[in-house]
Parts: structure tokens; sequence; C-alpha cells
């Protein structure tokens, strides 16, 4: 996954203004207790860290990846 997917991901499943704010602010222990942002800029998979910003915040797995065209879904 790219970081511009993670964007638009979060802001789907957060709303645009709530979405920046997560992503930047809260710890993520999943991610060695760094935020998705921190992680990302670390190198960190940003789809790692979508999944990890996901199961943090219980976002149900048929609202995770809705945004994203067919082609570009994880299996599963």
């Amino acid at each position: 996954m790219r970081r511009s997917e993670f964007t638009v991901l979060s802001d789907d499943v957060l709303g645009r203004s709530r979405s920046e704010s997560v992503v930047a602010d809260l710890v993520l222990g999943a991610l060695g207790d760094r935020t998705a942002a921190a992680a990302m800029d670390d190198g960190v998979d940003p789809g790692a860290a979508w999944v990890a910003l996901c199961d943090a915040l219980d976002v149900p797995e048929r609202q995770r990846w809705s945004a994203l065209d067919e082609e570009r879904r994880p299996e599963g």
C-alpha cells in the first residue's frame, strides 16, 4: 500500500478532519508506541500502519478497505 492510499482510507473511514488528528496523535502499541504518522515516517509499511490503526479503533473489516478500488484491496 502507498501512503496516499492510507490517507484515502483514513479520510474515508474517520472523516478528513478527524483522520489527520488521529493519525498524528494516537499512539499505537502495535507500532512500537508510535503514531501511525511516525511509524510510516520511520519506514513502516502504510498497510501495516492502517491495520494497526483500524484494530485500535475497532473498525469493522468490511469498512477498512471500501475506499480502495477492488484490485487494490487485500485478499481475504
